[in-house]
């Protein structure tokens, strides 16, 4: 999906919100600066986050919440966030 957007429009409303954005640069074809190191950094840990998400809410019920209120809406992504965890640490050590 990263290249089907126009990243300079991206980083441009980005910027306007005072954010700092994290784009893999597509040249399309052209030649492409590499990412600094920071910014490299932090697109690895951004795509892990990502990841991670998207693992919490499509195999760990964080997308269909189907209690109100705070306290109960927290525990039931706890319980999401906890089984992630355990399932990551099982493939870790098997």
């Amino acid at each position: 999906m990263d290249a089907a957007y126009d990243a300079k429009r991206i980083e441009e409303i980005s910027r306007g919100f005072g954010h700092v954005p994290i784009i893999d640069k597509n040249g399309r074809g052209k030649d492409v600066l590499p990412m600094a190191p920071h910014e490299a950094e932090r697109y690895k840990i951004r795509s892990s986050v990502e990841r991670a998400n998207s693992r919490l809410k499509e195999d760990f019920g964080a997308n269909n919440v189907m209690v109100k209120g705070h306290a109960k809406v927290s525990l039931h992504l706890m319980f999401g966030v906890i089984t992630l965890f355990s399932d990551q640490l099982l493939r870790l050590l098997g």
